[in-house]
């Protein structure tokens, strides 16, 4: 799982609140953490992979949509690596893992090991939270028409960027002046807690925002593109509210418990004794908060590509071949065919004033089906309806 209480273990002078949740079923924990992992990551990989059955999808060019979901579940691959590389050493080698609380040891290695192991897994889900952020600026930019590849460069500078300057800043200040001496006092762990939680409260704030302004937007385009707002550009424009749903209540899902989590373990540190019997409901709810993080954190891999794609099935097609790989979208499948399209039929009862040029109705179906991609049927019934389809 992902917390800064893998960081603050570390440290050889921990608190207590950490010491508690730490200390209890490391085994189990451990256990937990490798089996969803493990889990989580083997769907993930047969979700993304190429299914038989399916058909080759032609597309002029990628979208900055799709580039930015695969690179969300990139991070949640390599996240729940790290989780099964560092439980797994924890269960194999307790030794090893037991030198970290000698205060002035000589071995250097085990403590090299908890802080690195923490570090590249705070990495990639603090980028994973600054990736889905940008999916969802690019998804109202995309309706705006003021985003493409060009912005995912951008993209790139932002979320890496943010996440390698505030993890190595919050490990400085929490280690600071050395990992001896890093717990002193709260001045060390409150920076640490803020830089790793940051994105995560970005994204539950500013996401929703974003993607209700989006979808007011994408009924917009709909209803300007014929003139008319019939069932089918209804029914897309629900389904595009659906998918940014299901990405807000698996993030939710996910990371809820690790807010929890942390409040009442900073509550316990508040105390002048944890141990207190007035405190044994706080200390129970705080590990059990604690497991459930070490099942949820590693599931989102998977749960997010159910929320991109849905089910992509279990037939899958290892033959290579030159083909679209399946989590990009289709705006036409015959987008590319005829290099002048014929003029574009409108209906009998929308006025002149109304009608749309061929290249803006195209420009909307795309942005459209940007956001609609994965989905076969929006994408069918986006180009059945589409004027561009209708002059064809």
């Amino acid at each position: 799982m992902a917390s800064p209480r893998l960081e603050t273990y570390c440290c050889p002078n921990r608190d207590a609140a950490t010491q508690l949740v730490m200390n209890f079923q490391p085994e189990v924990f451990c256990g937990v953490c490798i089996g969803s992992a493990s889990i989580s990551l083997l769907l993930t990989i047969l979700q993304l992979l190429p299914k038989k059955g399916q058909s080759p999808r032609k597309m002029p060019k990628a979208s900055s949509s799709s580039t930015i979901l695969l690179l969300i579940s990139i991070c949640d691959i390599l996240g729940g690596l790290g989780m099964i590389f560092r439980s797994s050493v924890w269960l194999g080698f307790p030794g090893f893992i037991a030198n970290i609380s000698v205060v002035n040891g000589t071995d250097v290695w085990p403590s090299t090991f908890c802080v690195g192991s923490a570090m590249w897994i705070q990495l990639l889900y603090s980028a994973g939270f600054w990736w889905l952020f940008c999916y969802a600026v690019d998804s109202y930019l995309v309706v705006r028409r003021s985003a493409g590849l060009s912005t995912i460069v951008l993209y790139h500078m932002m979320t890496w960027g943010l996440a390698v300057m505030l993890c190595v800043e919050g490990i400085a200040l929490l280690y600071y002046p050395s990992l001896s001496s890093c717990e002193n006092g709260l001045e060390h762990a409150i920076p640490h807690y803020i830089t790793t939680y940051a994105p995560l409260l970005l994204v539950l704030v500013a996401n929703p925002i974003l993607f209700r302004r989006t979808v007011s937007a994408v009924a917009s385009l709909l209803k300007g593109r014929q003139g008319i707002y019939t069932e089918n550009e209804r029914r897309l424009g629900t389904e595009i509210q659906m998918r940014f749903f299901k990405i807000m209540l698996v993030f939710v899902i996910c990371w809820s418990s690790n807010i929890i989590n942390e409040t009442l373990l900073f509550y316990l540190e508040m105390q002048p004794d944890i141990n207190e019997m007035p405190l044994k409901n706080i200390r129970s709810a705080a590990l059990i908060t604690w497991i459930i993080m070490g099942v949820l954190n590693p599931m989102q891999g998977f749960l997010f590509t159910l929320a991109f794609y849905g089910w992509t099935g279990w037939r899958v097609d290892l033959k290579w071949r030159k083909r679209e790989i399946p989590w990009e979208s289709m705006s036409s499948s015959t987008a590319g065919e005829n290099a002048y399209p014929s003029p574009v039929n409108y209906q009998s009862n929308i006025h002149d004033s109304k009608k749309i040029s061929p290249t803006d109705s195209q420009q909307t179906d795309e942005a459209i089906s940007m956001l609609s991609e994965g989905n076969t049927s929006s994408d069918e019934r986006l180009t059945r309806s589409s004027p561009i389809y209708q002059g064809w």
